[in-house]
């Protein structure tokens, strides 16, 4: 198939400190790839060099089938850049920006209102077309900064950190219409720290930890992985933040990890059901709290993560800056 991405030994260091070590990998056209990985990783360091922000250190590759050392400005008439942080201009309306940089992507000058107000539309923002960005909310700026990149219609977008900061129904709307850009054909490199978005969004992910990629396949073979392990998820009636740090004390041959920030809920590993479930309910009895539910699980994304990395799911929650 074809690629839309093709990487090789890319690398970027500032002085002494490596950012992206040696990394090779390749997107196929078409596909939500997810390149997944704590902050600090490399994650946005790999995007700049992929968009002609940055030049590699070493390494290269070629985006669109265009090398990123000596082709950058041919690939960008393909692909669009949604960053971290927005790139809107607050005192302009959000009319005004998408029409602005429909002239910097060079959309013909009949076409950009019409494609702008489509966008606005597509959005969810038309209402507030002649509204300066300034006084969007922070769901509104992401999806104006998104619109912004698809303007001149890309095959490609990079996505970095799509979802940081917004509320559950902004990122879920958010999530549906990056389904929908799949389904229309565009290729999507998204980066994440999001477990679960990853393992729902994507086709492919890379696992990237200090500037290196470990592994990088299908969420499912990822998972696949470690699925030899038994498991069961225990919630109980009543908070016990504690839990998974007391049952490890008295049972130092099991393995037990809180799901996300939850304090009622702790997930166990090793050993057989039978001994899984002997543990916990003896330490419930011992905490005095019952037990609300036991549940057999198959491992997710944040599973195979935890354990093909070696790094704690709270790692991988921290945000951006201590967003």
């Amino acid at each position: 198939m074809e690629s839309a991405i093709e990487v090789s030994s890319l690398t970027k260091a500032y002085g002494a400190l490596v950012a992206v070590a040696n990394v090779s990998f390749e997107v196929t056209a078409g596909e939500v790839f997810g390149f997944l990985g704590p902050n600090g990783a490399g994650k946005t360091t790999t995007i700049r060099m992929l968009t002609g922000l940055s030049k590699p250190t070493a390494g290269g590759g070629r985006v669109l089938g265009h090398d990123i050392n000596s082709e950058i400005v041919k690939a960008k008439k393909g692909f669009g850049v949604v960053p971290d942080l927005s790139n809107m201009y607050d005192e302009l309306t959000g009319l005004e920006n998408l029409v602005f940089m429909g002239q910097l992507y060079g959309v013909p000058r009949h076409g950009r209102l019409a494609r702008a107000e489509e966008l606005l539309k597509t959005f969810g923002l038309y209402e507030r077309r002649d509204s300066r960005f300034a006084t969007y909310s922070r769901g509104m700026k992401r999806a104006l900064t998104i619109a912004a990149a698809l303007v001149h219609r890309p095959r490609l977008l990079f996505l970095d950190e799509p979802t940081v900061g917004l509320d559950v129904v902004v990122a879920r709307s958010l999530r549906s219409l990056i389904r929908r850009f799949r389904e229309e054909g565009m290729t999507i490199f998204l980066t994440t720290h999001y477990l679960v978005e990853a393992d729902t969004l994507c086709d492919r992910v890379a696992l990237l930890v200090k500037g290196k990629v470990l592994l990088c396949d299908t969420p499912a073979r990822l998972k696949a992985m470690v699925e030899g392990e038994s498991a069961i998820e225990v919630t109980w009636k009543a908070p016990l933040p504690q839990a998974a740090e007391g049952l490890a004390q008295r049972f130092p041959q099991l393995r037990f990890v809180r799901v996300g920030s939850r304090a009622d809920c702790v997930r166990v590993y090793g050993g057989n059901p039978s001994e899984l479930l002997e543990a916990v309910l003896g330490y419930a009895r011992e905490s005095q709290v019952e037990v609300a539910s036991v549940n057999s699980v198959k491992p997710s994304l944040e599973d195979a993560f935890v354990q093909l990395t070696g790094l704690s799911p709270e790692v991988m929650l921290a945000e951006k800056g201590g967003r």
